[in-house]
């Protein structure tokens, strides 16, 4: 059965500048190979669509990673400086999850992460939450279970296994939302229980958010008027649907006098779609990783 078709405002400079760093990878320790990893990437979840046949699990609000075996990998390919003893722990089975210090902490996950030496402190209180094993093929269900076996042979509690479970249908999926959210999590992933070892965007992987993400590239900026003036009022940019829009909210004081350039990519906010295919109620989140 198939279903339907269908990054944290910043409050200061130097805040922007740790989320650009974790997701883009400039803070950390250059990979021997510089090529960004090949990863399975969610489309946003259709509101009209059945979950049955998928495994749902929480979305972490962390900093998303590859083991290979040898380094932490960020999704724009750079190295993680992780301690020597975080690496040691960690099976010889490549992995694909979520550096997280918890919900709600986006931004000191990020500040750990772009550390050049590593703050072993920090790093006792991380967990590392795996949700695939990327060099295992067959389905995703099978896969879900021997990533849960292998970590509980691990019996390290910074390594823990994604919990995944169906829903009984849209109704018990809204409630699982409800309750990620009331608890202060992100949302909701679904992953097919039939899936096989893929990456890229297909229909295998979604996320279920109470607001739509999503990115654009900065075309312009327009200038502020009235208490604004002489700063940023609002970014012309284009999506990746080839929309142009205005986004004139979701700064801070310091996004607006320091936002970001003509050419860079931005992640924003929205609540669906006009019949035009502007995003409704679109607003700033943060500078976006590489695409």
């Amino acid at each position: 059965m198939s279903a339907s078709t269908g990054p944290c405002e910043s409050v200061s400079v130097s805040r922007r500048a740790i989320c650009v760093a974790a997701l883009a990878g400039l803070f950390a320790r250059p990979a021997a190979a510089a090529q960004a990893p090949a990863l399975l990437l969610a489309r946003e979840w259709p509101a009209d669509a059945d979950p049955a046949g998928y495994l749902v699990s929480e979305k972490f609000d962390g900093v998303r990673a590859l083991w290979d075996g040898r380094a932490l990998l960020l999704r724009g390919g750079g190295e993680v400086a992780a301690p020597r003893w975080f690496l040691d722990r960690l099976p010889a089975a490549p992995l694909d999850g979520e550096l997280w210090l918890g919900r709600s902490r986006f931004e000191a996950v990020a500040g750990l992460i772009k550390r050049l030496q590593p703050d072993h402190a920090a790093w006792r209180a991380l967990q590392y939450q795996v949700f695939e094993l990327p060099a295992v093929g067959g389905r995703f269900d099978d896969r879900a279970q021997a990533l849960e076996r292998l970590c509980r042979e691990q019996a390290w509690p910074q390594l823990q296994a994604a919990a995944q479970a169906p829903v009984a249908d849209r109704v018990a999926l809204q409630r699982r939302l409800d309750a990620v959210i009331a608890a202060g999590g992100e949302g909701l992933m679904l992953h097919r229980a039939d899936a096989p070892q893929a990456t890229g965007r297909g229909l295998w992987l979604w996320k279920h958010k109470p607001l739509h993400d999503a990115e654009a590239q900065v075309l312009a900026h327009l200038p502020g008027q009235g208490r604004l003036s002489g700063r940023l009022g609002a970014l012309r940019v284009r999506s990746d649907a080839g929309i142009e829009f205005t986004i004139g909210t979701g700064f801070s004081d310091a996004d607006r006098a320091q936002p970001p350039a003509p050419g860079q990519r931005i992640s924003f906010k929205h609540r669906g779609f006009t019949a035009a295919g502007v995003p409704r109620f679109a607003s700033y989140l943060r500078i976006a990783g590489p695409a």
